[in-house]
């Protein structure tokens, strides 16, 4: 198989997996009402790779077959450029509000792939070969994979990672005939129900942790004695006149329980080897995953931005202060076009012949990103105001003796018409106000860890070097003459 259509990703779902929302467990995924809309959307995305194909599909290196470019192992700055166009295609279609469309776990893999002598170290090299093997099984396949990377939090003085053994995290059991037994339970499957298998890997070093826990590994989520207990569905399942964003880009987010799960040897990339665990994070992963995450964020900075000055055209607000929050967002938007365009344009090779972007600029914008989009959903509600509460829905503009009277009453100025007025606001609030858009701030606040940590990591891991040299200049000076002539006799003439 190589890239597959909507269709036949939808029809992977019903595989027998564990899915839970709420109080029920869920038998047919892609027509649940929680999560229809957002399985429909991700087919969408499946069907968007054959649509724009001459931007999406490469040829496989060794079978020829069509493949999605987001599996492509970057060599050269070209390559990065045509990832940065099939990446951007993607965003666009949910305007960046899914962060964990099937994209962002294939560069994750194509860049562990690409440096799989980082994973073959202290005496790995079975695990490496096994990523490697796995990531053209990923691409030739094009699955669908959501990951778990989190620890789960029970008590917070006790530190972000385990220390020592701790039942309550994933942990290795024993090993089997066929590969290893694992226990335990971690966080955020972002996409889950939507997803074909799961990946575990590292999501920071754990340096007073067993070796028991430092595991990576991809299975089906149909796997024996995994669990997904999915937070309280935001989907909205009505026209989308009604909902334009909840009622398609729910992309759920699950908590992961392996109730002594087996995972197959060639499966294991990382086996209780703390010290490959430790590492392999620490130099490729960041550049090369935030090329797909900085797009998505700089497509729904532009989206907010051109709605928000929709908002503000459709009751005429011109305002000072409207301009100028208008401006703020634009800023934004342009921050993060520039930081993504420094980042390829600085790119190098990191070794094993792999090529990702300069990591500084991204780094700043992943700081700030936290910030920012708070910031955007506070503009909203200030843009709009009580125009909010005044976007009537669908089924009233289809009531015969209620249309007349709303397109009198309801219209927008400059010609705006009360229809337009209405979609434009319900747009809005759906993207600053609903309960999809609270889910969403939650995880902007947190997407890759904290404003607070990635402001302090920006300064710990910054390149200072040029910095200290311009401080440096001042502070190596010899100290200055008691009677400093020169400067007397530039002051008496001027000059």
């Amino acid at each position: 198989m190589s890239a597959r259509t909507g269709a036949q990703f939808l029809s992977g779902l019903n595989d027998g997996r564990e899915i839970w929302v709420g109080g029920e467990k869920v038998s047919d995924v892609a027509n649940h009402p929680a999560f229809s809309g957002a399985a429909g959307a991700i087919g969408e995305v499946f069907d968007l790779q054959h649509r724009e194909a001459d931007v999406c599909l490469m040829p496989d290196p060794e079978t020829g077959e069509p493949i999605n470019i987001s599996h492509i192992i970057p060599r050269s700055q070209a390559d990065l450029i045509k990832r940065h166009n099939c990446l951007e295609r993607i965003s666009e279609f949910s305007v960046g509000l899914m962060g964990r469309t099937p994209d962002y776990m294939n560069v994750t893999f194509a860049g562990f792939a690409g440096r799989d002598d980082e994973w073959a170290v202290n005496g790995n090299e079975e695990g490496a070969e096994n990523l490697v093997k796995y990531q053209k099984h990923l691409a030739r396949n094009d699955i669908s994979l959501t990951h778990t990377i989190i620890h789960t939090t029970v008590d917070k003085t006790r530190g972000d990672t385990p220390a020592g053994l701790d039942d309550v995290q994933l942990h290795k059991v024993e090993n089997t005939e066929n590969g290893i037994i694992v226990r335990g339970s971690r966080i955020l499957a972002t996409l889950a129900p939507f997803a074909d298998e799961i990946a575990v890997y590292p999501g920071a070093p754990m340096p007073d942790a067993a070796d028991a826990h430092a595991l990576s590994f991809c299975i089906p989520m149909d796997t024996p004695g995994l669990k997904f207990l999915c937070r309280d569905s935001v989907a909205v399942n009505t026209n989308r006149f009604d909902h334009p964003l909840s009622s398609r880009f729910d992309e759920q987010d699950a908590f992961v329980i392996f109730d002594h799960v087996e995972v197959p040897r060639d499966r294991i990339f990382i086996n209780a080897n703390l010290a490959v665990y430790n590492t392999v994070m620490m130099t490729g992963w960041w550049p090369n995953i935030m090329q797909q995450t900085m797009i998505r964020a700089q497509t729904k900075l532009e989206f907010a931005y051109g709605l928000a000055v929709r908002m503000a055209e459709a009751i005429n607000s011109n305002a000072p202060q409207t301009h100028q929050m208008l401006g703020e967002i634009w800023c934004y938007a342009e921050f993060a076009r520039s930081a993504i365009l420094a980042s390829e344009e600085g790119a190098f090779e990191f070794g094993n012949g792999v090529w990702f972007p300069d990591v500084r600029p991204l780094a700043a914008l992943r700081a700030n990103l936290p910030i920012w989009f708070p910031r955007i959903n506070e503009i909203f509600r200030l843009i709009g105001s009580h125009n909010f509460f005044t976007a009537v829905p669908a089924a009233q503009f289809a009531d015969a003796e209620l249309r007349p009277l709303l397109d009198r009453y309801l219209r927008g100025a400059n010609g705006v018409t009360a229809e337009q007025r209405s979609r434009i606001f319900r747009l809005a609030w759906d993207f600053a106000g609903s309960a999809l858009a609270s889910r969403n701030e939650q995880y902007e606040r947190f997407y890759l860890a904290s404003a607070a940590r990635n402001l302090a990591n920006a300064h710990l891991y910054s390149e200072r070097t040029r910095a200290n040299r311009l401080v440096d200049r001042f502070l190596n000076e010899e100290a200055f003459d008691a009677e400093p002539v020169a400067v007397r006799s530039d002051r008496r003439t001027g000059t």
